[in-house]
């Protein structure tokens, strides 16, 4: 799930002697790496509970899961160029801050636009959050040690994503849905209290900020889903939607301007001339954009139309984040002997099968049989899927480069989800509006279709190439 980029390092002459708190800081700011990735995960559950106790229509559901990942991603860099330029240890703080009082905020949210209002001050927090404690990991650790952190850090991925459902589903069921977000207070406010006495402040470095940059990206990408969004409710043909399309479009290209003419861009355009990075971003786009959405349709649909309990549905994506942890496992060793373009086919083939089960589940008697399955097969596909966009992305451009691509396959990490469940939400508008299972069927279908045509493109996109992977720069 999100993670931020790794920004080139710094030059050190010498290394400062290892401070002996480092192992305690890193368990903290892990725990606050935990919560971030548990909120894109752990709402899924609480999206029924929500509409019925606030009113909340389908477009409010689909932005109460896309405001917070449009937010995360879209500001990630500047996030990172913040914790440049202010120093680690003060954004982190201000990040976490930011980030416990949204919490409480949304938890307290009495209708749509609080909520709303929220979850981007969550996003804002974490974009703020995460770039700063993973520079805290990858400066206070060296050498060997430096690995060993980092594959701490880059296993709450994969822990976040499960907990979070599990978690939504049992909060919900019991104290109620605000809970999805209190239980980010107390821990938030702990670790307020313990990590400015541990963790070291340090020089901040001279940068300059893209403010400009960060605020066009991430409006063209919001723009984006609201267009794709009204269509569900308005049609493809009605003008806001089409002068929504258009002007995410236009800001994009004003995002791409900016970033050619600005001294220090906060995405360096040329990594999108890379075959491996604009590959692994590819990647990472619809392995990103498909798992989402299957959280967000599944949890609809199991509660929404099939009356199953929070606990019921948290219970059921059990074995969907077993099943990404498995995939991710084997992807690691699959795209070490035969290659990115195998294992990108092969995983996505395994997705776009497994989706295509899952087209049956609306109209089936019982899920156990078409849902539960289909949901475990595709995303031991898309756990793969994940391992091949980060290895090829890094593995495969030269060192020096990899801080680099590995913020721009991250931040479409973030712009997959948010885009992915703003197109099935359109696809399944009749059914998630009418309380019936109309359009779920063709939201399934346009996954198993984008799954299948994307193993497609991967045959031209990907290179061949095995990828190996030295250490030193960790995405999930």
């Amino acid at each position: 799930m999100p993670c931020a980029p790794v920004h080139p390092t710094h030059p050190h002459h010498d290394h400062p002697p290892p401070d002996p708190r480092r192992w305690t800081v890193l368990a903290l700011i892990c725990v606050a790496q935990f919560m971030l990735v548990l909120d894109v995960t752990v709402v899924n559950v609480a999206l029924p509970d929500m509409a019925a106790d606030l009113a909340l229509d389908r477009a409010t559901l689909t932005w109460v899961v896309a405001s917070y990942t449009l937010c995360f991603g879209g500001l990630m860099l500047l996030g990172g160029r913040l914790a440049d330029a202010l120093g680690a240890r003060r954004t982190l703080l201000a990040g976490l801050a930011i980030f416990t009082a949204a919490s409480l905020f949304t938890g307290l949210a009495q209708n749509a636009p609080a909520l709303i209002g929220g979850r981007v001050a969550q996003g804002v927090g974490a974009a703020l959050l995460s770039p700063a404690a993973l520079a805290i990991v990858t400066t206070g650790f060296h050498g060997a040690e430096r690995n060993k952190a980092l594959g701490v850090w880059a296993a709450i991925g994969g822990t976040g994503s499960a907990a979070g459902v599990l978690l939504g589903g049992a909060l919900t069921a019991g104290p109620g849905w605000p809970w999805v977000f209190y239980v980010n207070v107390p821990v938030g406010l702990a670790l307020l209290a313990a990590l400015p006495a541990l963790v070291p402040a340090r020089a901040p470095w001279p940068v300059r900020l893209d403010v400009p940059g960060a605020l066009l990206v991430t409006t063209a990408t919001g723009t984006l889903i609201y267009g794709l969004v009204r269509a569900g409710d308005s049609g493809w043909s009605d003008p806001l939607t089409l002068l929504a399309l258009i002007g995410a479009v236009a800001l994009y290209g004003g995002f791409a301007a900016v970033e050619r003419s600005t001294r220090e861009p906060l995405m360096d355009l040329t990594m999108l001339t890379r075959r491996p990075v604009v590959a692994g971003s590819f990647l990472m786009l619809i392995a990103t954009a498909l798992l989402i959405s299957y959280f967000f349709l599944s949890s609809v649909h199991l509660q929404h139309i099939r009356g199953f309990s929070p606990m019921e549905t948290g219970l059921i994506f059990l074995p969907v984040a077993v099943a990404v942890a498995l995939g991710a496992h084997l992807g690691s060793r699959l795209v070490g002997r035969i290659g990115s373009r195998a294992s990108a086919v092969g995983s996505l083939t395994v997705a776009a099968a497994g989706s295509t089960l899952l087209t049956f589940a609306p109209t089936a008697a019982n899920v156990y049989i078409t849902l539960l399955p289909g949901l475990a097969v595709a995303s031991l596909g898309i756990g793969a899927v994940f391992v091949t966009a980060t290895t090829t992305a890094l593995a495969m451009v030269a060192q020096e480069e990899a801080g680099l691509a590995s913020g721009v396959v991250n931040t479409f990490h973030e712009v997959g989800g948010s885009v992915g469940v703003a197109m099935v939400s359109t696809a399944a508008a009749t059914g998630i509006a009418q309380g019936t299972s109309a359009g779920f069927t063709g939201a399934y279908t346009l996954l198993a279709v984008t799954a299948a045509i994307s193993a497609a493109l991967c045959v031209a996109l990907v290179p061949r190439g095995k990828p190996q992977l030295t250490g030193g720069v960790h995405v999930h």
